[in-house]
């Protein structure tokens, strides 16, 4: 795949054609406006789950709010119902969550969800004669109406809106006829929307595929030429990978300032281990590595006046980010020990199994940072790439082997430090490394770039759904 890719045309298009909405706008002018309580009906049935066998269930929980639909309720015995299961729901309802209104989690229910039961945590809206059940379930999309559920919670740490403000908001009601119309027209111009939704994520799917396309011949020695091909068209000599390993473990050795005799790291088994490119060489991370060590298990705060802790959350698709951080106080005694130093790899220890092992490399900060115990600090003798050792983990290689070696402890993966230092990694010779390491980067770089165009085009489709629904449902 080439390393430029580009948002697809006709999905940009799509994004930022303009909405043929005016006309159908225009019918709304001086039409009647009603609260929610006046075109819904009082109250649903509340009897609960039936008195026996299974029923669907629908919380929080069963809600996209991204797509504002009913995703996998659950299927539940009677015996098994919580007590939140009340309300018995016809299809055509719309299900507004109380909760935390700023995340918008509405849906219509359909034909299929016909008699299932839904948590209290909803406000049920049944349409009564003259409303459209379609016009309810996108006034309640509007961002007048999410703006002025925002306004009205209550509680910190369960912020929640009343049933009572929820029925006391106003929309525009137009005749039965006229509501069919112009939803009519929201559906066509959402559909476009979708369409483009779709190739952007399409998009988005390939890149990742890019990415991981990338990691792989990087580790395999498929990247770039190798130094073995290079030299021999140059018609020169050069260090092998296994020659540079012997050049890195003496300098370890005469590096150690460990406690008590110097033991020689382990080397790999290579019995069920590729072959790798001419000049590369196995080696373990207990080899190329002169420091291996968790993080600090200090308290930290959100105080931003201490010094900044990286934590497993700063690990985003093999990068470091700096946002979110906590802090430990600048004189606090585990410190300079746990300072990173620029070429530190981070690699996450535990969490689930799908987040164990994410790596990055620290390249320096403004501000001298230092980590947490959920992270293994790695720092290579000189001559190994920390950037080709985070591709390696982070590669389909790298994940196959914390599968691997991972065991659960208290519904967490885990993989500590003295298994990361018996993984086999591949080793080229030191000026091949920093040639895949730079190749990569490039790579990756462009990657980003695009990832970032495709972000910035899927939240264009947000405000345009929110320009659509804008134009009709006029602010009272």
């Amino acid at each position: 795949m080439s390393g430029k890719l580009k948002v697809q045309r006709d999905d940009a298009d799509c994004i930022g054609a303009k909405v043929g909405l005016e006309a159908a706008a225009r019918r709304l002018d001086q039409v009647h406006v009603a609260q929610l309580s006046d075109c819904t009906a009082p109250r649903i049935d509340q009897g609960g789950a039936p008195d026996a066998g299974e029923f669907t269930y629908i919380d929080i929980g069963s809600i996209d709010s991204e797509e504002k639909r009913i995703r996998e309720p659950k299927i539940l015995t009677v015996d098994a119902a919580p007590s939140r299961a009340k309300q018995r729901l016809k299809a055509g309802d719309v299900l507004v969550s109380m909760t935390r209104p700023n995340l918008n989690a509405v849906a219509i229910v359909p034909r299929e969800y016909d008699g299932a039961v839904a948590s209290t945590g909803f406000h049920v809206l049944r349409a009564t004669e003259g409303t459209d059940p379609l016009w309810l379930y996108y006034a309640v999309q509007t961002q007048a109406f999410i703006s002025t559920m925002c306004g009205l919670v209550q509680g910190a740490l369960y912020p929640a809106v009343r049933p009572r403000d929820i029925r006391a908001f106003a929309i525009p009601h137009p005749p039965r006829n006229r509501q069919k119309l112009i939803v009519a027209e929201i559906e066509k111009q959402f559909s476009r929307l979708d369409e483009a939704v779709a190739g952007l994520k399409r998009v988005k799917a390939n890149l990742k595929r890019y990415k991981a396309a990338v990691l792989k011949a990087a580790v395999e020695g498929r990247l770039v030429e190798t130094e073995a091909e290079l030299a021999r068209r140059e018609g020169r000599s050069y260090e092998t990978g296994e020659k540079l390993l012997q050049r890195i473990l003496e300098t370890r050795r005469s590096q150690w300032q460990g406690k008590g005799k110097y033991k020689q790291p382990a080397a790999p088994d290579t019995t069920d281990l590729p072959e790798l490119p001419e000049g590369w060489v196995w080696a373990t991370v207990g080899q190329l590595a002169c420091l291996v060590e968790y993080g600090s298990s200090a308290k930290t705060s959100d105080v931003s006046g201490g010094v900044p802790v990286l934590r497993m959350g700063n690990i985003v698709d093999g990068e470091l980010r700096f946002d979110e951080l906590k802090y430990l106080p600048a004189n606090h005694d585990e410190f300079p020990k746990l300072y990173l130093n620029p070429g530190d790899l981070l690699f996450n220890r535990t969490n689930s199994p799908e987040l164990v092992g994410k790596s990055a490399v620290y390249a320096g900060s403004a501000k001298e940072c230092s980590f947490a115990s959920y992270l293994i600090r790695v720092r290579l003798v000189d001559g190994a790439v920390p950037k080709l050792l985070a591709a390696y983990i982070n590669s389909s290689h790298g994940r196959r082997w914390v599968k691997s070696v991972v065991t659960q402890q208290v519904g967490q993966a885990n993989v500590n430090g003295t298994k990361l230092q018996a993984l086999s990694v591949p080793l080229p010779p030191q000026g091949e490394q920093l040639r895949i390491a730079s190749d990569v980067e490039r790579r990756l770089s462009i990657l980003r770039a695009t990832e970032a165009q495709v972000d910035s085009n899927l939240q264009r489709v947000v405000r345009m759904r929110q320009s659509i629904l804008g134009s009709l449902f006029l602010e009272t």
